[in-house]
This record gives structure tokens, C-alpha cells and sequence, in this order.
């Protein structure tokens, strides 16, 4: 399996931290793309390094590298993870704006018919949000705000995190342990 990462500036930059070392122990091959905005949030949120998350996938790239492989429909690839994906991005790819790597990987997924995912980072949502997320909906993209699921009784962060982690590599069908909904 190949796939292309890429993590914007938005907020939960753990979420694409966790998501890397999962495709890594899955031994995925993958591709990432990080925003300068990004690189800013991961220093501020987390102890992360970018020598590390490089260390993680098998080609790292810049936003600013627009004639990437992963550039064109021609690379071959399983899909396309951004998260966490800042309203900003989401709006590029929803209306064609693909003057970055990141938005030109992702309309490139979707033109391709390749699944596109978006952890979208923003809250509360005004109404020109939900236009441009319902856009992508229609486009095909799985839009997937990180909302925590409570019945598992989580009791750290990393729990919370590690959740939705697994809810996201699940629609690549990539299966690491996690609760699940039993029932009463």
C-alpha cells in the first residue's frame, strides 16, 4: 500500500504524529507533505521533530515542492490522509485552488477517483464551512472532524487520539487494536 500524508497547520498535529507511526509499523509506504504553517503548530503542540516524522515515511516533501511525483495522477497510490486539514486547505481543494503540493496531491486524489480523508481541525463551523465541507462530501472526500467517542472510557489524551487514529486507517482498511461499540 502506498499513501500520502500531509499535515497543515491546524491544530491536533498529534493526530498525523500517530498516524505516521502507525503506516510505519504497517510497514506502508509513505508519503508526506508538510506546510510551513504545520512545521509551526508541531513545535508548538508537541516535542515532535520534523528529522523524526522524515524518519517515519519513505520521501518527505515540501508544500512548496509543486512538481513532486505526488503531484501528478500518474503516481500511483492508495489515496491521501490530511490531518490535521486547516479550513484553509479544505477550501483550496474544494474549489480547485491548487497552488500548493498539498492541495494539488489532494485534487489529484480525487480526480483520480483515489480516496481523499481530511481530519478537519475548526470549530464551531460557520455556514460557509459546512458549504465548502459538504463540496468535498460531494466531491467524494470523507470529511472526518477527530470527535472523541466517550464509551471507551478513555483516560488519557493518547487514548482520545489513538481512537480516531484508528478510525481513519480503518477507511484504508489498515486495522490496529481499538474499543469498539458492544452494545447495552
Amino acid at each position: 500500500m502506498r499513501l500520502t500524508v500531509a499535515l497543515t497547520g491546524a491544530s491536533g498535529q498529534i493526530y498525523g504524529v500517530r498516524i505516521l507511526e502507525e503506516l510505519n509499523k504497517k510497514e506502508v509506504e509513505t508519503y508526506l507533505i508538510i506546510s510551513r504553517a504545520a512545521e509551526i503548530t508541531l513545535s508548538v503542540e508537541t516535542d515532535t521533530t520534523l528529522d523524526y516524522l522524515q524518519s517515519l515515511v519513505k520521501e518527505f516533501f515540501r508544500n512548496e515542492d509543486i512538481a513532486a511525483p505526488i503531484s501528478s495522477g500518474s503516481f500511483e497510490n492508495d489515496g491521501m490522509i490530511i490531518c490535521p486539514c486547516s479550513m484553509k486547505t479544505a477550501s483550496s481543494i474544494a474549489y480547485g485552488i491548487t497552488d500548493t503540493l498539498i492541495s494539488r496531491a489532494a485534487d489529484v486524489t480525487l480526480k483520480e477517483g483515489r480516496k481523499l480523508l481530511l481530519l478537519v481541525r475548526e470549530t464551531p463551523l460557520h455556514s460557509g464551512h459546512l458549504e465548502t465541507l459538504l463540496k468535498l462530501s460531494r466531491m467524494g472526500a470523507v470529511v472526518m472532524p477527530p470527535v472523541p467517542a466517550f464509551y471507551t472510557k478513555p483516560l488519557t489524551v493518547d487514548d482520545i487520539v489513538m481512537q480516531t487514529v484508528a478510525g481513519v486507517l480503518e477507511k484504508f482498511n489498515i486495522r490496529i487494536e481499538r474499543k469498539r461499540w458492544e452494545g447495552l
